[in-house]
């Protein structure tokens, strides 16, 4: 019965889009829907990694609600507790004896951040354009291209057409709203600004409005002018900037705060929003700008994978077919470029990286405080960066790196009494770095060694030994030298252990959790490879090799699980949303088909027993696991449940999925798990974490064909490739460093010697052309 009603919506808005004269092409890279937006969640973001914005696309009253980057409560200060480190052996000796509820008491009063928790991101404030004779509307769009990157409202209202477009400029570092009528001088509204904050002043003068917020309990605060350019005619009431008469308009808005940086709040926010406004192109030069600089990003990769029944179905739509009937192969497609578009629009050069929500959110109390949470979200972000040809969009991460590892170094010396640097398990605008919320999972001691994997897989993919050299080997050698001197002897086994930390978030405090030992033992390894590549600290490379050989190994339990523990104490019975051990396996790579069979079974054993739901980001993870099972049709089905629809954001419980707006559900929203999914689908497509790029490694038998260009490989290789009926047809490799690809496809194996910017042609059957 659901799918028949289902198939019956389809045809019926199907038909409507034909009438209403929309083409469609099998690519049709746009979120696009036939009414206003109902709830946030329903809005289409734009972003230029500083400035981001919601655009819900009202008729007679648009709202337009924006963020920027740095606005968020808090000041700035040191987290890390004096002298905590004094502590350390009480808790350890606490947890050799058995005693978890003792040690994580002790821990929360004497080793925990000060203060406890850290600070919020906040809103910036809203925009509203009244129209206040726009009482109708027919043949009504909003759409987001994700060619162009621009969001787009049109309709018809008293005999005129209307049309707004709107896009975040990083080039011009400003927003633009565009709106103009084909009727002349029939173009009359309002222009207000507003906020949540308590502390706020509203001012008009001139063709220019201006909002100026103040966070409560903080250093911080913001002022905001949108300009207005326009042919009608202008004037203003009760803080209100009024239009009238136009043919028309642009309004470009810019956005500031006193922020620096960590240390420093002194910035002038009125001459930076002052600065921009002077110097911004009209809308037609901006426009192309912003497209320009856009597409230099986006166009450089393609997925193309075939459309189904629903695929010309509006988003929302699209949508709710997609769980009954999932024969959509290009709604994949279209993921994957969103997650893209999300990055471009929360991580520019010289921008912050993307928090829990890229850079959207409306809240002033915003779940999780929209920070940054490194046990495996801020990672997730970024897991698409160098594969979908955004390596750019990367390099925001590695300024936080930076900070953390001198704020990390204060916690390192003060809680440990160790060299070198770590991040606990969440950070903020101000580079927080200790232990944060409780004892029972703030205490994870891997968050910066994990965070430095990504300055390693940054040089896998560029080979750029030159930002080896000078960024990625520094930062992540004071990573290692940290867990040279944190590493301790389990006196039950012998092995070197990770003492006191957490499997995030379950099982609380504890000695020896199996994800630590594999994330220092995969920094261990990126340290050694690199002092080998650079040919310098061979004795420190060495010491790791020595250390990394006595840490406590993967372990199989008694139920054939892959242990979360040292010890053999799994709940087989949990679905917790964390399945943290399996990171050997993903991101990782030493839990592999034909290196550890035995261990991945294990592995794979313990998903079985976690289950296939989950929050929207634990789906995503999943994904790529069982994409690196070799497993396409599971991956296929977790897939699946990332795209179950989550129509009413306001349901707080339940399973995972995606908003109207294909925003990612945990539920609430969390932008995690859009470019975690998207990740996973490319992972089941190509994989080249194992020396060798592995073509179609788990195509799932729902995508029988496809092609894909731009995507980066480990080895800095860029492929283009297709293939038809399950089964490869092409390949092209443009290698970007030179030196040796190994190339596999299913059980046949090439190795191809490159040079430097040449491409090579490879058949379906590895031959090369």
């Amino acid at each position: 019965m659901f799918s028949v009603f289902y198939r019956s919506l389809c045809f019926c808005l199907l038909l409507q889009c034909v009438l209403s004269g929309r083409v469609f092409s099998q690519n049709d890279l746009k979120l696009w829907y036939t009414k206003p937006s109902a709830q946030w969640e329903d809005a289409l973001p734009v972003g230029n990694g500083s400035l981001a914005a919601m655009v819900f696309g009202g008729v007679k009253s648009e709202r337009i609600q924006f963020n920027e980057e740095t606005l968020w409560t808090g000041k700035p200060r040191s987290y890390a507790k004096k002298g905590a480190y004094k502590h350390l052996g009480q808790i350890r000796t606490l947890l050799n004896e058995g005693n978890q509820k003792e040690a994580e008491k002790l821990a929360f009063a004497e080793f925990m951040g000060d203060p406890v928790r850290q600070m919020a991101y906040q809103p910036f404030g809203d925009v509203y354009l009244d129209f206040p004779t726009h009482t109708d509307s027919t043949n009504y769009q909003r759409e987001l291209d994700l060619v162009k990157g621009i969001s787009t409202v049109s309709y018809q209202s008293g005999g005129a057409r209307y049309t707004r477009e709107i896009f975040a400029s990083y080039p011009a570092k400003a927003i633009y709203i565009h709106l103009k009528t084909d009727k002349k001088a029939s173009l009359d509204f309002g222009i207000r600004f507003d906020a949540l904050h308590a502390d706020k002043i509203v001012n008009v003068k001139g063709n220019e409005v201006t909002l100026q917020v103040k966070v409560q309990d903080g250093a911080l605060y913001g002022v905001s002018t949108i300009k207005v350019l326009t042919d009608g005619k202008i004037s203003s009431e009760n803080g209100i900037l009024k239009v009238k008469g136009a043919g028309s308009a642009t309004l470009i808005l810019s956005a500031a705060t006193n922020y620096i940086d960590y240390n420093h709040v002194n910035g002038k926010p009125e001459q930076v929003v002052n600065a921009v406004l002077t110097k911004a192109l009209l809308y037609d030069q901006a426009r192309s700008q912003h497209i320009q600089d856009y597409q230099a990003l986006f166009s450089r990769f393609n997925l193309t994978l075939p459309g189904g029944a629903s695929s010309s179905l509006p988003t929302d739509q699209r949508l709710l077919a997609f769980k009954s009937n999932p024969s959509d192969p290009s709604f994949l497609a279209l993921y994957v470029q969103y997650a893209r578009y999300l990055l471009i629009a929360s991580s520019r050069p010289g921008t912050h990286p993307a928090n829990l929500q890229g850079k959207w959110n409306d809240k002033l109390k915003p779940s999780w405080d929209s920070k940054y949470t490194v046990n495996i979200n801020t990672e997730m972000n970024y897991w698409p960066a160098e594969m979908t040809n955004l390596t750019e969009c990367h390099q925001p991460l590695f300024s936080m790196i930076k900070d953390l590892s001198v704020t990390g170094a204060e916690v390192a010396k003060e809680y440990y009494q160790a060299p070198g640097w770590l991040v606990h398990h969440n950070t903020d605008v101000w580079r927080g770095a200790a232990p944060i919320n409780a004892s029972d999972h703030g205490i994870w001691v891997t968050g910066g060694a994990w965070l430095s994997l990504h300055l390693w897989e940054h040089y896998r993919y560029t080979q750029d030994k030159a930002f080896l050299k000078t960024t990625g080997y520094p930062l992540m050698k004071k990573a290692a030298e940290f867990f040279t001197a944190f590493l301790v002897e389990d006196p039950k086994t012998g092995y070197l252990i990770s003492s006191p930390s957490n499997s995030p978030e379950t099982g609380g405090l504890v000695a020896g959790p199996t994800m630590d030992h594999q994330i220092i033992r995969g920094l261990f390894q990126a340290c050694i490879e690199s002092a080998s590549i650079l040919n310098t600290d061979q004795l420190f490379a060495q010491k790791l090799k020595d250390l990394k050989s006595k840490i406590a190994p993967n372990q199989i339990g008694r139920a054939g699980q892959l242990q979360e523990w040292t010890t053999d104490i799994d709940d087989t019975t949990s679905h917790h949303r964390h399945v943290s051990h399996l990171w050997g396996v993903y991101p990782g790579e030493e839990i592999t088909p034909s290196g550890t069979p035995q261990l991945l079974d294990a592995a794979k054993k313990s998903l079985e027993f976690r289950g296939d739901d989950g929050t929207g980001w634990s789906l995503a993870w999943k994904i790529n696991y069982w994409a690196r099972f070799l497993d396409g049709d599971h991956a296929y089905t977790m897939i699946r449940k990332l795209f179950n629809p989550i129509m009413d954001a306001s349901v707080k419980k339940g399973g995972g999925g995606s908003y109207p707006n294909l925003f990612d559900a945990h539920p609430p929203f969390q932008i995690d798990g859009n470019f975690g999914g998207a990740a996973g689908i490319l992972e089941t497509l190509v994989q080249s974490h194992l020396g060798e790029i592995h073509l179609l490694p788990a195509l799932p038998s729902a995508l029988p064909e496809g092609k894909v260009s731009g995507l980066i490989t480990r080895g800095a290789f860029e492929l283009q490739m297709s293939w038809k009926n399950n089964q490869l047809e092409s390949v092209k490799v443009k290698s970007k460093a030179g030196g040796k690809c190994v190339i596999r496809y299913k059980d046949k194996v090439v190795t191809v010697p490159t040079e430097k910017g040449k491409t090579y042609q490879l058949d379906g059957g590895l031959k090369v052309i």
